[in-house]
């Protein structure tokens, strides 16, 4: 009986885990057929990377936010917008050099995060208050930077950053690149993956069973594979991907691999607990909000580069949207639970949604509407599966 039980407590996480992978390969097959083929074609996929890239850095920076401690910053769409005005300025209106400018603009979220994370970690102001003011502020000194008026047209290597692509190997007309680069990505997934399950075993952790961990390979290396495909048939993997893919792989394993990772998992889940055990919480959280001001700034440098312009409404609910795909993603509201990965098909779970239904002409009140109810049944399923494995 208590093998019975173990059993069912233990598929009960991993369908928790993977719950989101599955519903984001169902969602993307529903709106396949609704869009009658649209959604997949090769341009339309990549189309839907780029418009998510700006999101995909913010939620792995809001991530970190709420694993630490629950918290949410408030003013990331707004630093966005101030980061693309400041670049506007430097490198339109001024004509410094481009990379310049961005590293310029890297310093300032930098700067911003310093006096973010000194209010929320030294002088404990909730989170919550301190970047709201920071939503204010940064908003305000937007349309003072831009007078109201929209900044263009950026220079051609600017503009590379979002719309440039990895050499073909091949020849034209298929990009031998992106299926290289995506059976590769498929082998070490299933290494890894392979890998992590010895380990877990060899420890005497938990482990799905067989029937699940195949199904799971299976599913990624599946969207892999198609992804691939389908990049190919279009222009190949562009630089915009390639940075993206970086910027997971770095912080998936700063959270899973490093000390200062567990730190936040930590902290989130117990942080007197995490005090006693020797851990700096202040300067932890102090840390956390100068990367999600980074991060933020780097948004702000992608999605200026990919709207080709630095304009006042920029980053308007970039933040909620962020905000929403960690909890999709399978983030505790309470801190102390969520990975890089979940964070990210959150993202594209939102992300597939406004595409999908932009393409059926459904107007942006019914969007709205969908996307919250997804967020609530994403959180109340979340809930309900906590209070079930405690009952177990």
């Amino acid at each position: 009986m208590d093998k019975i039980l173990n059993r069912k407590s233990q598929n009960s996480i991993n369908i928790r885990q993977f719950s989101m992978l599955i519903a984001l390969v169902v969602i993307m097959a529903l709106f396949q057929v609704l869009t009658k083929g649209i959604l997949l074609t090769p341009q339309n996929v990549t189309n839907l990377i780029m418009q998510n890239s700006y999101v995909i850095v913010l939620a792995v920076g809001m991530l970190l936010c709420i694993l630490s401690s629950g918290s949410i910053d408030l003013s990331v769409g707004s630093i966005v917008a101030f980061i693309g005005a400041s670049i506007g300025e430097m490198v339109v209106v001024k004509g410094m050099n481009v990379w310049l400018s961005i590293l310029i603009a890297l310093l300032v979220g930098v700067v911003i995060g310093i006096w973010q994370g000194f209010w929320i970690a030294y002088m404990r102001i909730p989170a919550f208050i301190v970047t709201l003011a920071g939503m204010l502020i940064f908003r305000g000194l937007t349309l003072k930077v831009l007078n109201g008026m929209t900044i263009s047209p950026f220079p051609a290597d600017f503009n590379f950053i979002s719309s440039g692509y990895l050499p073909n190997m091949g020849k034209a007309g298929f990009n031998v690149t992106a299926i290289v680069l995506g059976a590769v990505a498929s082998l070490i997934y299933i290494y890894s993956a392979i890998n992590k399950r010895i380990g877990r075993r060899k420890h005497g952790f938990e482990v799905s069973s067989p029937v699940l961990f195949i199904l799971q390979i299976v599913i990624v290396v599946g969207v892999i594979a198609l992804c691939s495909i389908w990049l190919a048939r279009y222009k190949g993997i562009s630089v915009l991907l390639v940075f993206m893919l970086f910027l997971v792989i770095v912080y998936s394993f700063f959270t899973s691999k490093t000390v200062p990772g567990r730190y936040l998992y930590a902290m989130g889940g117990n942080e007197k607990a995490a005090i006693l055990s020797g851990i700096n919480t202040n300067k932890v959280l102090f840390l956390v909000f100068i990367n999600m001001s980074v991060l933020s700034a780097l948004a702000g440098v992608v999605f200026t580069s990919r709207l080709q312009a630095a304009t006042p409404t920029a980053g308007t609910n970039f933040e909620l949207d962020a905000i929403a795909a960690c909890f999709i993603g399978g983030a505790s509201a309470t801190g102390g639970v969520g990975t890089i990965v979940g964070a990210v098909i959150g993202a594209l779970v939102m992300g597939v949604l406004n595409n999908g239904m932009s393409i059926m002409g459904v107007g942006s009140d019914i969007t709205m509407t969908i996307k919250g109810l997804v967020l609530l049944i994403a959180v109340v399923f979340d809930v309900v599966s906590k209070k079930r494995g405690a009952k177990v």
